[in-house]
């Protein structure tokens, strides 16, 4: 009896020996299949996730930020206990302890999953392999994945400590709201660091970790609300709160951004801007500035990488000045578009079940995409009409509070406009409200104010230019881009007039080649023949003009650029030639490949804004080259500076003898565009514009100017750029598809009054001074009129004294044609005024001058003026 007991529990120890056995070899079979091609979990050490990138302003105030995914990185050493405290208790409270997984968690949960008949399925994953899953597998809810799961998370349990994987973890999990890491989380859900949580925010957004979108802080506040409190009560149950701290949290309201209890770190930020847009086109898209990044830190600057980077960018941009530059842009086309009198609005329309009562206009009105950007003379904001009266309209404003007596455009507001009709004619003037609105429209409105107490005054209509422009300031020494403005509002047209729109820079191009001139051997008191010219080109006979139609004979190139003489213009690109002109505008940086045609000599070769500012700043440093940025200084995730605009040396910084209130040395490596002396004579010819010529009357400045005006035929295009000793400044308008801007319509008396403006504040903070005199030169003074020498003695309005080159005395007299024959058929200025139109009689009986068909001469010559 004994001897069969013994046997057979010596069989039952040999089935159950060989049955362990056997599932030891069939798990470690499987662990072996599945182990043999894991992605390898090394690569964890070096992983950077993606994160932020932030531009800051000079003045450190953070001004825009871009991302894929909005996380903000934070090492482990710099996220608070607390903070790791709540997601160990809500998803791993053994995670200091196991060794990548938790047998007793997998257990009870394929327990439970088979109590419930599969009915209720729970997760036992722990923080390391949420890990594994997040960063190296697939979210496939099948046993293979659990299983690779498993061994990855035993072997980086071996290679990486605790606190790095869950640094991993914390800067890696989706937390809804697009927040993607614990510090995004935090800014997001509470406008605070880590550091400022409370337990009931640290615990609240442990809760998200296991069901993000099913645990709105709005929508579903009460399952919201019941997880954190779990949270709140493990953390008690670790060790980690006291019982009053947990009671306490629990009776915590839930307060976030999202239920309106904070202010939203967005709204910190200000709206998106021209500068800020193309900070990132920069850096997005192939350009020189990624080229120069690259080179600075020797490896390639990846498509992509300035949206996962983590970059801080310390931009260029002065706040102050950046408001002065939009306010200036907006003021002159608003000017423009209200002159026009054509009503077009914001084209928007709400159908009229949104109009039934408030609550219901105002959310449809929020979603309309219109501009909000708009600050001129007060905000403009969108607005409604509800109700259209015989003379005036009622409007529901956005953000503004309806009163009893509700809000109105009267009638007198609207007879500035005309409405398009469909057949594209113009309706009569408008004369009530009705004539310009209809219920339903969605319109831009400001309150206008009393200039003397700024006291309300009533609502009045406002609608986006139709034309456009862009602005752009920059410092001459540096290069650094002070404002800029791509167009009247950002919101409405992210297409960026001051860099991306390709126009004819018109005479303001005109200033190249008298640079190539005077380099090549002219000097200011040049003689230059003003007459008329007559081409042949395969288009047919090209006979360019003035712009005022007539010719003025033998001029000193002074007088050429300061009236905008055209034919004085072409005829010095053919006597120095157009190849030469060329390589100056390559130079320059205007063109990359210049056409050598003549008409190019007047600017009707398309280019940039941000090119023509940037090459007359070479103009006021005296002839060194500058390269425009936006940038000062990118800085990588951990600090690490990997550009830097300014590569100037301080030869003194590190001398420890330097005297008391003596300033360092600073070394220029600036390379050199053209000779100093060049660049001092075009400047002052360029003053000249301002003092006296084509842009005369409307720059007053305290502080001496040069700048060059410029129009293209028809007034396509209008420019004015100019500068100071200091800060140069370029405005163009036009219309996005060229047209005609109209009679009156010039670079001075467009662009002119958006200089104007911005230089006025640009010099109260930046100064100003003379330009300087650069060494080698003496002054001569000529008659600006005849170019003929004049006494030392001599003054006057016609005497200008012009800057020579030391040892070489010019040759007075002597007048340049440009090789041009003086044709006997050719017509004088006073043939040209009479021919250049006839008079009818319009239907309304008044009296008008038509102008004669246009010629290849009229449409084709560049700029006018």
């Amino acid at each position: 009896m004994i001897r069969f007991v013994f046997s057979f529990f010596g069989a039952i120890f040999t089935a159950v020996t060989l049955g362990i056995a056997m599932v030891a070899i069939t798990v470690g079979g499987v662990f072996w299949m599945y182990g043999r091609d894991l992605p390898s979990h090394e690569s964890l050490a070096q992983y950077r996730p993606p994160t932020i990138s932030r531009i800051y302003s000079g003045k450190g105030q953070l001004i825009d930020e871009f991302a894929k995914e909005r996380r903000l990185f934070a090492p482990a050493d710099q996220i608070p206990d607390l903070v790791k405290q709540a997601f160990i208790s809500a998803e791993d409270k053994s995670f200091y302890t196991h060794q990548g997984f938790d047998l007793r968690g997998i257990a009870a949960a394929g327990f439970e999953a088979v109590k419930s008949r599969g009915e209720n399925i729970r997760g036992a994953s722990t923080i390391t392999q949420q890990v594994m899953k997040n960063f190296l597998l697939s979210s496939d809810r099948t046993a293979e994945r659990k299983i690779k799961e498993l061994i990855l998370a035993s072997r980086v349990e071996k290679a990486l400590d605790k606190e790095k994987i869950l640094e991993l973890y914390l800067n890696e999990i989706f937390l809804g709201q697009n927040s993607y890491g614990v510090a995004a989380a935090a800014q997001t859900y509470y406008n605070k660091t880590l550091t400022e949580l409370t337990p009931a925010e640290a615990a609240y957004l442990a809760a998200l970790a296991q069901r993000p979108g099913n645990l709105h802080p709005v929508r579903q506040m009460d399952a919201a609300v019941a997880r954190r409190n779990y949270v709140l009560r493990e953390m008690n149950e670790n060790g980690y709160l006291s019982e009053a701290e947990m009671r306490e949290g629990q009776e915590t309201p839930l307060r976030t951004v999202q239920n309106g209890d904070f202010e939203g770190f967005r709204t910190v930020l200000p709206p998106r801007s021209y500068f800020t847009d193309e900070i990132r086109r920069q850096l997005s898209e192939d350009s020189d500035f990624r080229d120069e990044i690259s080179r600075q830190t020797g490896r390639r600057f990846q498509d992509g990488e300035f949206f996962t980077g983590g970059f801080t960018v310390r931009a260029t941009i002065d706040e102050e000045m950046q408001v002065i530059a939009e306010q200036a842009l907006r003021r002159q086309l608003e000017k423009y578009d209200r002159d026009r009198g054509i009503w077009h609005g914001t084209y928007e329309t709400l159908p009229a079940e949104s109009l039934t009562d408030e609550a219901t206009w105002r959310e449809a009105l929020a979603n309309v995409d219109v501009p909000r950007d708009i600050e001129l003379d007060g905000l403009w904001r969108p607005a409604v009409v509800l109700e259209v009266g015989s003379n005036d309209a009622r409007i529901g404003i956005e953000g503004v509070e309806t009163d009893a007596d509700g809000h109105w455009i009267p009638a007198n507001d609207v007879t500035w406009a005309r409405k398009r009709n469909e057949d594209g004619s113009l309706a009569r003037r408008a004369q009530v409200a009705g004539d310009l609105l209809g219920v339903g429209d969605v319109v831009l409105v400001r309150a206008m104010t009393r200039d003397d107490d700024g006291a309300f005054i009533r609502w009045t209509l406002r609608q986006v230019s139709e034309v456009q422009g862009g602005f752009m300031a920059m410092d001459v020494n540096t290069g650094r881009v002070i404002s800029m403005q791509g167009g009247f509002s950002y919101q409405d047209s992210v297409f960026n007039r001051a860099t991306q729109a390709q126009r004819q820079p018109g005479s303001s191009f005109k200033p190249f080649v008298y640079a190539a001139a005077l380099d090549s051997g002219y000097s200011p008191a040049t003689i230059v023949v003003d007459a008329p010219i007559e081409i042949d080109t395969p288009q047919g006979l090209w006979r360019p003009r003035n712009s005022t139609n007539k010719f003025y004979g033998p001029t000193p190139l002074r007088t050429g650029i300061e009236q905008s003489r055209n034919l004085m213009t072409i005829r010095l690109a053919q006597e120095i030639g157009m190849d030469v002109v060329a390589g100056y505008a390559e130079r320059f940086g205007v063109y990359n490949n210049m056409g050598s045609y003549l008409a190019n000599s007047l600017g009707s070769e398309e280019t940039t804004l941000y090119r023509m500012v940037a090459a007359y700043a070479m103009f006021a440093n005296g002839g060194e080259r500058v390269t425009p940025t936006l940038v000062d200084r990118i800085q990588d995730r951990f600090g690490r500076t990997i550009y830097r605009h300014d590569k100037r040396t301080c030869a003194d910084c590190s001398t420890p003898d330097l005297r008391p209130g003596m300033a360092p040395r600073i070394v220029s490596n600036r390379s050199r565009v053209m000779d100093a002396i060049t660049a001092y004579q075009l400047t002052s010819m360029m003053k000249g514009v301002v003092d006296r010529g084509t842009a005369s009357g409307v720059i007053n400045l305290p502080v001496p100017i040069a700048g060059k005006t410029g129009t293209t035929n028809s007034a396509r295009d209008v420019w004015f750029i100019g500068f100071s000793s200091n800060v140069v400044a370029g405005c163009y308008i036009g219309f996005d598809r060229p047209r005609s801007l109209g009679r009156g319509a010039y670079g001075s008396s467009m662009c002119g009054p958006v200089f104007q403006e911005f230089m006025t504040e640009a010099i109260k903070k930046f100064g100003g001074g003379p330009f300087a005199v650069p060494p080698g030169g003496h002054f001569i003074k000529i008659d600006r009129y005849t170019g003929a020498r004049l006494p030392d003695d001599m003054s006057g309005p016609f005497v200008v004294a012009e800057y020579f080159r030391d040892g070489w005395e010019p040759i007075f007299g002597l007048a340049y044609d440009g090789g041009f024959a003086m044709g006997s058929n050719l017509p004088l200025f006073e043939e040209v005024a009479q021919n250049s139109g006839r008079q009818v009689t319009t239907s309304t009986g008044n009296t008008v001058t038509v102008g004669p068909k246009a010629d290849f001469g009229t449409v084709s010559s560049g700029g006018l003026y």
